[in-house]
């Protein structure tokens, strides 16, 4: 496969041209707020399922507008008044929090594990979820989630998603034999993308691990990203020709790049040099703008979207382990 985007030294020098809306704070801050105020109590109800050196819950939540959204609490059986690290899983484009059996590398690693599902995903063979998104929005749009509510940004559809993301720290933080003070976020592609918004907008988030984040440096991904989930917009602004300066007014409100620009925590990020659906360039200007110092980039050379895999997951581990042991 061909190198479609910039090399090094160019790529490691990239930085981002992406502006933030004047009122990007005051937008997020008024969102959170008004999903916390409608937030009732978690509901946790304990699992049985075939896996015995774990434990198993399910949890049900308040994410945006009060609305329920679903995760998989997976975690080592603790002793009584041990507190356990955290680490909170957003998962790809399409996909949903799957099942349990799915995802048992971090319990198994000592951590207690939250598997959030991704409101009105989770139908494809990634992984499957059970969460709807009830406000879909009534504007035209493509297939998939990218230009669902695109009009506005308070109709977007990322306003939604990243607003649970931050809901489930709120929710991990509360839950009992979780030490509130070492939560981490983690995620690959989209999952990467809403690991480094939340990252952004809590302060409470004590690492970051982002792999070939998706949703950054959006103005340079539509013009050299060759397949979705980018193309979707690309298809919506081919059909609506008049839209192209508010729909890229709208997307600085939910793109990497700025989220990246508020971020302190300690941050591992990813790359893929062949990656045709989140070009390295856009992930290079996101680890390029990202605020705290304590950062690292990891590069796979000769892959796609799949990034390093296996793999990276031990490197991670390795890597997380320093920080919140």
């Amino acid at each position: 496969m061909p190198v479609i985007d910039l090399l090094h030294p160019q790529l490691a020098a990239y930085q981002s041209a992406v502006e933030e809306p004047a009122d990007f704070d005051d937008f997020w801050r008024t969102t959170i707020s008004e999903a916390r105020n409608l937030a009732g109590d978690p509901v946790v109800v304990p699992q049985q399922t075939g896996i015995k050196a774990l434990s198993v819950e399910d949890v049900s939540f308040s994410g945006f507008g009060g609305q329920p959204i679903k995760a998989w609490l997976i975690r080592p059986h603790a002793s009584p008044g041990e507190k356990l690290p955290a680490i909170i899983h957003y998962v790809g484009y399409g996909g949903g929090r799957g099942f349990p059996h799915e995802a048992l590398h971090w319990a198994a690693s000592g951590y207690a594990c939250l598997r959030m599902d991704t409101r009105g995903q989770g139908s494809s063979l990634l992984s499957v979820g059970g969460t709807p998104d009830p406000e879909g929005g009534t504007h035209p749009s493509a297939s998939g989630v990218m230009t669902r509510g695109i009009n506005s940004p308070e109709d977007y559809y990322y306003r939604r998603l990243f607003t649970d993301a931050v809901r489930a720290v709120d929710v991990v933080g509360v839950l009992p034999g979780i030490d509130p003070d070492r939560i981490a976020v983690f995620g690959r592609s989209q999952g990467g993308a809403t690991a480094l918004a939340v990252a952004g907008l809590d302060p409470r988030i004590r690492a970051v691990i982002s792999d070939v984040p998706f949703l950054c440096d959006f103005p340079r991904a539509l013009q050299i990203a060759t397949q979705d989930p980018y193309a979707e917009i690309v298809r919506y602004l081919a059909a609506h020709r008049d839209a192209v300066a508010r729909t890229l007014a709208v997307l600085a409100y939910f793109d990497g790049i700025n989220f990246s620009r508020r971020a302190q925590a300690p941050a591992l990020f990813s790359a893929a040099l062949m990656d045709t659906v989140c070009p390295p360039s856009t992930v290079y200007g996101a680890y390029n703008a990202y605020a705290g110092k304590r950062k690292s980039i990891v590069d796979y050379p000769f892959n796609n979207h799949e990034g390093g895999g296996a793999h990276h997951e031990a490197l991670q581990m390795n890597w997380l382990s320093n920080l919140l042991a």
